[in-house]
């Protein structure tokens, strides 16, 4: 039996996952644990917990890899200083120092890090490390259900590449091209996520959340002066607009000039109808290299499947592009399409390529619905809820399914905490907040008194995949909520004149569809297919929403408000469900009301963690 550990850590959403025999049995983010946001210290808890789930002992483990390889992020950095010297000193004065201390010897770090859980463990031969982009790429392809596919990676930046694409048939993964640091898709999506004012590495989608309540006024002036597209969707940024290179910031006062206006402060600046156009149109050139550069893909290669993976694979919204535009005849990202995928890249990477090792493919994919993360017995549940003191009852299956649906028909806002957790950023079923999607105040509810957060931000739907195509224009699964589609015409409501003149925010109010609150402005919505094979409970729970109300859809989003992290455990959940106006509480079979619980365990969460 071989048991291997990938592990992602030190930049942003360290993670941890366990393969044996090549199988993925665990996989968890370092942030739910310890309850801080993108958390990028060495996974720790995650480590903890795959290897527990997994009934293996830290000195059992045949390998451990890393997600990337330090050295040559180190090469890039110290090129990148003499590239561009003497701007960016004072930086790498900062930086150096930290490399030559730590990150430049992460070999010795992570054995002594690794002692943590075993004070004997001194097997240096267990330690490999993976390529960033190859990490990324095995994450798509390997679980993929394609026997061959292209593989696209597209994000911010690894040790030196920013965009790969990768041929991935059987067992074998070939890197065939690249696009190069500094220039990246990625890292041009996250200069406009710092100019309108939103965190890097965490607000980018925001940024697409905002687009559809602007026009895309600046495509041109983007393409004329900060990027360059090729007509085979590769590029080069100017570098002149730009600080991520050399700086402590996204842009410098070039950018600012170009458009006007210095980067919005989120503290005391707020969104104007001007941040809505720059996101609208930043969207609109993220398409425009994606479609491009995959219709070249196809072109190329004539292989009729593409997997994606990297932060840039998270744009639903260019995901769904590219469906639409039928580029490619099957699409499938990995759900932790960001770093947090790297750990299991990293440990599918060292199975297939270094073991030679075959893959079982399956007819959908191996991610067991992403479903990889703790579960809670209903023991440990009844104990943990008592010992907090909090009032619920225990119910059979099909009276809590009742129940609940009783809650979302009457306009509750329902904490629903099923099952193991999600890996990756989108709660899928298993942690999630749920509501009535007919009704025409639960987005702004949800938003403003659950959520805590920006007022325009939208909602996803979970759907019956049998129900899809009758109420959204698609026909293809999407599990992972990865996927943007238009709502179906027959649901769709027109806008009249007066409505159509409307601008920005000012656009939230008017009712779209017969599911509004998953209805964006331009009638899109980020759609999540639900499967009763990999998630029996929220399949039956939207069964009897639907032979209830005749709508086989419900809001979707994830348990936790602005800046926190997904609810990990019970008490998380009800921490959460007490700091917020959320209505009822299920935890596996136990039933909360909100209304039968001691005020005193009430907190303030609005405030509680720093806006992401």
């Amino acid at each position: 039996m071989s048991k291997i550990l990938g592990i992602s850590a030190f930049y942003h959403d360290s993670a941890a996952t366990v393969l044996i025999d090549g199988e993925i049995i665990a996989a968890a983010q370092e942030e739910r644990f310890t309850r801080k946001k993108h958390d990028s210290d060495y996974p720790f808890h995650a480590v903890e917990f795959v290897l527990k789930y997994s009934n293996i002992k830290f000195k059992d483990l045949d390998q451990i890899v890393f997600f990337e390889k330090p050295f040559l992020k180190f090469e890039r950095l110290l090129e990148t200083y003499v590239a561009f010297a003497p701007k960016g000193f004072n930086q790498f004065l900062k930086a150096i120092p930290i490399w030559l201390k730590e990150k430049l010897f992460q070999k010795k770090m992570l054995m002594d890090l690794f002692k943590q859980h075993d004070s004997s463990f001194k097997d240096e031969s267990k330690l490999f490390f993976s390529e960033h982009h190859l990490s990324h790429a095995a994450s798509a392809f390997f679980p993929s259900p394609f026997e061959k596919a292209v593989v696209l990676t597209a994000d911010g930046v690894g040790e030196w590449a920013t965009t790969t694409v990768a041929i991935g048939e059987n067992n074998k993964l070939e890197i065939k091209k690249e696009i190069h640091f500094p220039h990246s898709l990625g890292l041009l999506y996250s200069a406009f996520t710092y100019y309108t004012g939103f965190k890097v590495n965490s607000g980018e989608y925001k940024l697409m959340g905002l687009a559809p309540y602007g026009e895309p006024k600046y495509v041109e002036k983007i393409k004329n002066n900060l990027i360059d597209i090729k007509t085979d969707g590769s590029f080069k940024l100017n570098q002149d607009y730009f600080n991520y290179a050399t700086g402590l910031t996204m842009t410098n006062s070039k950018f600012d000039e170009l458009f006007g206006q210095r980067p919005r402060d989120p503290t005391k600046d707020e969104i104007t109808q001007f941040h809505m156009d720059i996101a609208s149109s930043i969207q609109k050139v993220t398409e425009e290299v994606m479609i491009k550069l995959t219709k070249s893909l196809r072109d190329e290669f004539k292989v009729p499947n593409l997997c994606l993976a990297g932060g840039v694979a998270l744009n639903c919204v260019a995901n769904g592009k590219i469906l639409e535009n039928k580029i490619f005849d099957k699409i499938w990202v990995q759900p932790a399409a960001g770093d947090a995928g790297g750990s299991l890249g990293a440990a599918l990477a060292f199975w297939h390529l270094e073991k030679n090792k075959e893959r079982n493919i399956s007819s959908t994919d191996d991610m067991k619905g992403s479903y990889l993360g703790p579960q809670f017995s209903d023991e440990e549940i009844n104990n943990e809820l008592n010992k907090i003191g909090a009032k619920f009852e225990v119910l059979d299956e099909e009276t809590v399914i009742s129940k609940t649906v009783d809650d979302l028909k009457n306009g509750k806002a329902i904490g629903w905490f099923q099952g193991r957790m999600e890996f990756g950023p989108r709660a899928l079923g298993a942690r999630s907040i749920l509501g009535d999607p007919r009704s025409e105040i639960m987005q702004k509810n949800l938003n403003l008194k659950v959520k805590y957060r920006e007022s325009f931000r939208p909602f996803a739907p979970s759907v019956l995949r049998e129900d899809l195509s009758e109420w959204f224009n698609i026909n293809e699964d999407s599990p992972y909520m990865l996927m943007v589609s238009s709502i179906s015409k027959n649901k769709k409501i027109e806008m009249n004149d007066e409505q159509k003149k409307l601008f920005g925010i000012e656009k939230l109010n008017i009712k779209r569809s017969e599911i509004p609150a998953v209805t964006h402005v331009d009638y899109s919505a980020r759609i999540q297919t639900v499967h009763k094979d990999t998630n029996p409970k929220y399949f039956k729970l939207l069964k009897k929403f639907k032979d209830t109300t005749q709508c086989p859809v419900l809001v979707n989003t994830s348990f936790n408000v602005r800046g926190e992290p997904i609810v990990n455990t019970p008490e998380d959940a009800y921490n959460c469900f007490m700091g917020t106006e959320l209505d009822s509480l299920v935890i596996g079979n136990c039933y909360l009301d909100k209304k039968n619980q001691n005020k005193n365990f009430k907190n303030n969460y609005s405030d509680k963690f720093k806006l992401d």
